[in-house]
């Protein structure tokens, strides 16, 4: 993927070969505390998910499509925090990160690939919550595994599609400086503003191509969820509400997280907004829910701590 990257950027190459990442300019002591605690946080994120995929895979009795699912989120997350965290790290031990221009556009190239990969597969998980919910006689019909492993392929392709769009626009434009980014890691906007060229173009067409497919997975999830929400309040007993609810209360959550930071970072105004707010609502989606994830998974879901104690007793 590096050399198609470097082949497309050969012309602009030139003209910036290195990028410094400022990340937090902090004092040395902070940043030690700092990049033990981001260190922490990765091993943990790594542990949590592949953990998670290692159950799903080995514990028979979570062969359902929702956890074939959640896999599908966690190696997501997996792939989002490792292309993240390590420059973090780098930029916190040594005050500032120095990044090649084509790993500057691959590192932007791998975030959003796994940002629109996770946005589509929560679309999955909502739909196939809402399958299970208001349509359960039909669910395991509907919901086979050929369905399963297409709509995941869908959301993986739909994610490259976009990240490879996103790619080749910013690659179009020169760059010429300054060879400065204050942040931890190689965003859109940021990059942009390395261009010498007029990027006005290259931010509407960006936007006229994501904006409308994003929003209509996000209205899919809010309507999915309106159906379950009428369903679960229409059922006779409480009993039978809060075991409803409790199926898809988890991935609500997360829904709530993923798309509350993004909106932060991207939606609302960014005037007289600090850059250490932006830097900080960054770490939530970058380094947080990832990390999240399969925290609130497998402690509001009876199922997977049940797998864990078959995995613990038959396999280690």
């Amino acid at each position: 993927m590096l050399n198609s990257v470097q082949n497309m950027l050969q012309p602009n190459i030139s003209m910036i070969t290195k990028i410094h990442l400022l990340g937090f300019q902090s004092s040395k002591n902070v940043n030690y505390v700092l990049f033990t605690i981001f260190l922490l946080i990765y091993c943990l994120t790594l542990c949590g998910n592949l953990l998670m995929v290692t159950l799903v895979t080995l514990v028979r009795e979570l062969h359902q499509p929702m956890y074939f699912f959640l896999t599908q989120l966690s190696i997501a997350d997996v792939l989002l925090t490792t292309d993240i965290v390590p420059s973090l790290l780098h930029v916190l031990l040594h005050k500032v990160g120095i990044i090649h221009f084509v790993g500057c556009i691959a590192q932007f190239f791998i975030f959003a690939f796994c940002e629109g990969s996770e946005c589509f597969l929560l679309t999955v998980m909502s739909y196939d919550r809402y399958l299970a919910i208001c349509n359960p006689l039909r669910y395991t019909t509907i919901m086979n595994r050929n369905l399963c492993l297409k709509l995941v392929i869908i959301s993986w392709l739909l994610g490259f599609s976009f990240s490879t769009v996103e790619m080749a626009s910013t690659s179009s434009l020169q760059y010429c400086g300054p060879k400065i980014i204050d942040h931890f890691f190689c965003d859109l906007m940021p990059i942009l503003e390395l261009s010498c060229s007029d990027t006005s173009g290259v931010q509407l067409e960006i936007m006229l191509i994501a904006a409308p497919v994003l929003l209509c997975a996000f209205m899919i999830i809010i309507m999915s969820y309106s159906y379950i929400i009428f369903v679960i309040l229409n059922i006779p007993s409480s009993t039978g509400r809060q075991k409803a609810f409790s199926t898809c209360s988890s991935h609500l959550t997360v829904v709530s997280i993923f798309y509350g930071t993004l909106f932060g970072v991207y939606i609302l105004p960014t005037k007289g907004q600090s850059l250490n707010i932006k830097k900080f609502l960054s770490l939530l989606y970058t380094v947080g829910t990832p990390l999240i994830n399969p925290v609130i998974y497998s402690l509001r879901n009876s199922h997977i701590i049940k797998a864990f104690g078959t995995f613990k007793s038959n396999f280690l």
